[in-house]
């Protein structure tokens, strides 16, 4: 199972690096948007959308990346108090019963919006806007991708719960390490 994890950490390494490049390529065309409206008075619906598609791209192939690091929020008011075996079990709980139910569900829900808007091959209500379906496309693949990296990461919980050490389980042993 560690082989697993290890393979999803890897494809939302992947997704995280582009994610990276999306937020450079969303600056450029905001200052080139910017740039071109101010100074030639010229803009463009199409590029103006390209802006949000490359945020959008940012937070949803980002997110699974983001809780690879461990870097999603937490409320720390119990979770800093209890031992580090009590939060794998904190960890372990709130994957099993919140993350994944949320994420499956969202992706469940979000298919159908997208698959209308590809079937129908949707395009922007403004003139010379761009086509939608490759934006809507990164809301059910972005919680596909944080859905198969809460598996990993529970993957990940158990086997250190389990004192398995293990390179995939090496981020967590600061904190995370079953007490002898």
């Amino acid at each position: 199972m560690l082989a697993f994890s290890r393979a999803v950490d890897a494809v939302n390494e992947r997704f995280g690096r582009v994610a990276d490049w999306m937020v450079l390529g969303a600056c450029v065309v905001s200052a080139g948007n910017a740039l071109s409206r101010y100074s030639l008075s010229w803009s463009s619906n199409a590029w103006l959308e390209a802006q949000w598609y490359l945020f959008a791209g940012t937070v949803m192939l980002g997110a699974a990346y983001t809780l690879n690091r461990n870097q999603h929020v937490r409320v720390d008011l119990v979770y800093g108090s209890v031992s580090p075996r009590a939060r794998l079990w904190i960890d372990v709980f709130g994957i099993i019963f919140f993350l994944l139910p949320g994420m499956l569900l969202l992706v469940w829900m979000t298919w159908p919006f997208f698959w209308e808007s590809f079937i129908r091959d949707e395009g922007s209500p403004n003139a010379g806007g761009l086509i939608r379906w490759p934006v809507k496309v990164l809301l059910p693949l972005g919680f596909a991708l944080v859905s198969i990296q809460g598996l990993s990461e529970l993957v990940k919980r158990i086997a250190a719960l389990r004192g398995i050490d293990d390179p995939a389980t090496a981020h967590l042993a600061e904190y995370h390490r079953p007490e002898q």
